[in-house]
């Protein structure tokens, strides 16, 4: 792959953990508790902010431990591990479209258990301080691991493609580009927005946006497999 490719991949990569909506819901959650509560327009843009820097953290940390893993594992990349990633975004794609959301309700309700989105909702209405949103924030992707894995795997074996300060340029890119979304809230509450509004969006956008993440992830891995293993495997390389 060349260079453009590698970024326009990890861009893509990126957006599709950016449709992912956990994060999203955790905060909304969050933001529409304190509001409630009073609380001050200034100390939840605090915690929307540290939510967000946790969401950050603990992605660019996914993705770092990945790429060492890899780095240390395989010095190049085999066919059979494009091969395997290819198959898990073309799977993962599948799951998104059919069990992202629960059909069954109303709303935005998402696919995770019960018990667990019961005590994810319970955190996010009790976390009251910057700290503790930027734990939240860092919950919420390893709550997520499920669907972002796949992202964030594909992203650190591109990284591992790259020179060390591409790498890092890489990494950036990858980090801004997922929490994008967040950002956004952060400066709709700042500038004294309605949360009912964002909510509002998500319930009438929910089917594309399960359909788009769906969609993107199987035609990229179409694309990777068709790229890094049907082409080299017609070139005479081995697996």
């Amino acid at each position: 792959m060349t260079l453009a490719e590698i970024f326009i991949l990890l861009t893509a990569s990126a957006i599709i953990q950016a449709s992912f909506q956990l994060s999203v819901s955790m905060v909304t959650v969050m933001s529409g508790h304190a509001l409630g509560k009073k609380t001050s327009l200034t100390r939840l843009s605090r915690m929307v902010a540290a939510f967000t820097l946790g969401v950050m953290t603990m992605t660019a940390l996914c993705v770092s431990l990945f790429a060492l893993i890899l780095t240390n594992v395989f010095p190049e990349t085999p066919i059979l591990l494009w091969s395997i990633l290819s198959g898990l975004m073309v799977g993962i794609g599948l799951a998104v479209w059919f069990f992202y959301y629960r059909y069954r309700t109303s709303g935005t309700v998402l696919w995770i258990p019960r018990p667990l989105a019961t005590y994810l909702t319970k955190r996010s209405r009790a976390t009251s301080m910057a700290p503790e949103a930027f734990a939240l924030g860092t919950t919420s992707v390893v709550g997520e691991i499920v669907f972002n894995g796949v992202t964030s795997l594909f992203a650190a074996v591109l990284l591992t493609h790259l020179a060390p300060p591409q790498q890092l340029v890489g990494l950036l890119l990858y980090v801004v580009v997922a929490t994008l979304p967040l950002f956004l809230i952060v400066l709709h509450i700042s500038g004294g927005g309605s949360l009912a509004r964002i909510q509002r969006w998500r319930e009438r956008n929910k089917r594309f946006l399960q359909f788009a993440a769906g969609s993107a992830l199987i035609i990229l891995g179409v694309y990777v497999y068709v790229e890094t293993v049907l082409t080299p495997l017609a070139s005479g390389a081995q697996v």
